[in-house]
């Protein structure tokens, strides 16, 4: 059971849920969920999440190199409602830590100009997301 507020170790939940530990977006098998971890290492790539106000949040899809594409976590995020997954938000605190921001349901995303790893132009990702009161896990 998750807890809006409460901090959790990453590595635990992983261990727990399945799902990838490394990046911005993951997939746990065992459960119909998309987690997506926000935190300030994306400035370095050329993107910053961030709320909108205290219900809407901006979160920017995966990828370093080149155009964002619909593939794997930026997919799961785009077809979350239709594939039947709860969307969790976590923010990274450092040290393996992350803290549970509550369920959260996709309202649109928008395809932006951005730049990447190596400081070229290209098409990013972002997902615009509202809190969505529901089942929590």
């Amino acid at each position: 059971m998750l807890v809006i507020g409460e901090t959790y170790r990453r590595r635990t939940l992983h261990d727990q849920y399945g799902g990838q530990e490394q990046g911005g977006i993951a997939t746990p098998t065992s459960q119909p969920v998309v987690w997506l971890f926000s935190g300030d290492t994306g400035e370095q790539y050329g993107y910053k999440d961030e709320w909108v106000d205290e219900n809407t949040f901006r979160y920017y899809g995966e990828g370093q190199h080149g155009n964002m594409k619909f593939l794997r976590g930026n997919r799961a995020i785009r077809d979350h409602v239709k594939n039947a997954e709860q969307l969790y938000l976590f923010q990274r605190l450092g040290g393996g830590q992350v803290r549970f921001l509550g369920e959260m349901r996709l309202q649109k995303y928008d395809i932006k100009q951005g730049k990447d790893l190596n400081n070229q132009m290209r098409d990013v990702i972002v997902f615009t997301l509202n809190r969505f009161e529901s089942r929590i896990a």
